[in-house]
C-alpha cells in the first residue's frame, strides 16, 4: 500500500522537480491500489480543472495496471479499445504520459501517481523524481 507519508513525499518532490525544470504549475494526485485518492495538491496558478486530468492519468494506470505511456501506445494502436475502457470507467481515464504506476518490491501494483500541468512527457519526468524520492518503483 502507499502510505500517506509516501504520498506526501511524492507530491513534494514532484512539485520540486517541476520547479527545477521550469514547468508550468503542476497538480499531483496519489491513488491507492483501489483507485482511491490518498493525497492531492495543486500549485498556485494551476487551472482548477487539473484535478480531473491528474486523477484520470493515475486512475487509468492503476485500474488497467498500465502506465500512461503504455496506455497512449495502446490508444494509438487500438483506439476502439481505449474508447471502450473509457466507457467502462465513465470517461475517467486519460491515457497519456503523467500517469505513473507504483509497484512494491515484488512488482505488485500498490497505486498510481498522476501529474498534469505541463507537457505530458515533462509531467512524467517530474513524477518519476517524486516516486524515486519516496523509495518506490515507478513505471511511466
Amino acid at each position: 500500500m502507499v502510505s500517506l507519508e509516501q504520498a506526501r513525499v511524492m507530491i513534494a518532490q514532484t512539485l520540486k522537480k517541476g520547479r527545477e525544470m521550469g514547468l508550468k504549475p503542476l497538480s499531483v494526485v496519489v491513488l491507492d491500489a483501489g483507485g482511491h485518492v490518498q493525497a492531492f495538491e495543486r500549485e498556485d496558478g494551476a487551472a482548477p480543472g487539473r484535478f480531473g486530468i491528474a486523477h484520470g492519468k493515475a486512475y487509468g494506470a492503476v485500474m488497467l495496471g498500465m502506465a500512461g505511456r503504455a496506455q497512449m501506445a495502446r490508444a494509438e494502436a487500438q483506439a476502439y479499445f481505449m474508447a471502450a475502457v473509457n466507457g467502462v470507467y465513465g470517461g475517467a481515464v486519460v491515457p497519456v504520459p503523467g500517469g505513473v504506476l507504483l509497484r512494491d518490491e515484488q512488482g505488485v501494483v500498490i497505486g498510481a501517481l498522476g501529474v498534469t500541468g505541463d507537457t505530458s512527457d515533462n509531467d512524467a519526468e517530474a513524477a518519476l523524481a517524486g516516486v524515486a524520492a519516496a523509495g518506490l518503483t515507478g513505471e511511466a
